[in-house]
């Protein structure tokens, strides 16, 4: 099913059967949901099959970092199972970014192929602790713009460095935004957030939502809220 809707409901679960309760409560027709690495390392493609079964769009969030020919094979193969997007981090360079790309193309395998740049928890303080002297808007637009070289469809960023990349990478290139808490929610672990609709303002194209919506006592009713907040912005 394919749907305007720039959400995406991470569904952050440790097993199948819940991560599929959740599901069965939201419509696809309003939002995408992401799988990260502890569901899909419990349930396997199985959790694939049921959610395209479903009438999901999946955003299959493993973040592949690794040699390059490793790399594409394993972006290949999600690719292959019909995911929407799949991302790896840009901190593992240029050839192996270049490799997923032209493994996805020589195939002709339509999945966003999509780069991490700076996790949404991370503060300079951490950055610096790994040797990165750079701000981590600096390193986030640096990564953003190898990325865009190597071919990628979009970059993971805070909403926060949206505005930059919409001005240095443009609007085509997607800007998929975790760190999305609405007005109702709590800011929980990360670092650099903002509501739905500074988000969208800033230059983001996707929005990444979890807890706000899967831990609603109407998931629907949540979304339904945020959908009218970014109608309104």
């Amino acid at each position: 099913m394919s749907i305007d809707s720039p959400l995406i409901i991470a569904l952050d679960y440790a097993s199948l059967d819940a991560a599929l309760c959740m599901a069965d409560r939201l419509d696809p027709r309003h939002c995408r949901v992401k799988v990260g690495k502890e569901l899909f390392t419990r349930s396997g493609p199985s959790v694939l099959e049921a959610l395209h079964g479903r009438g999901f769009e999946v955003f299959l969030d493993l973040k592949f970092h690794d040699i390059p020919n490793t790399v594409a094979g394993a972006v290949q193969a999600a690719a292959e199972q019909g995911v929407w997007m799949v991302n790896l981090h840009a901190g593992g360079g240029r050839r192996m970014m270049e490799a997923a790309r032209e493994r996805l193309e020589r195939h002709s395998l339509e999945t966003h192929l999509i780069a991490v740049t700076v996790l949404t928890s991370l503060t300079a303080e951490d950055l610096h602790e790994v040797g990165i002297t750079q701000t981590p808007a600096e390193h986030v637009e640096r990564l953003a713009q190898l990325a865009q070289q190597s071919g990628m469809h979009g970059v993971v960023c805070s909403a926060q460095e949206a505005a930059r990349l919409k001005e240095r990478c443009g609007d085509a290139f997607l800007k998929v935004t975790p760190g999305i808490r609405p007005s109702f929610a709590a800011a929980d672990d990360q670092q650099r957030i903002m509501t739905p609709s500074e988000a969208m303002r800033a230059g983001s194209t996707h929005l990444v939502i979890g807890r706000p919506v899967t831990q609603a006592e109407d998931p629907m009713a949540a979304l339904a809220a945020i959908e009218a907040e970014l109608t309104t912005r």
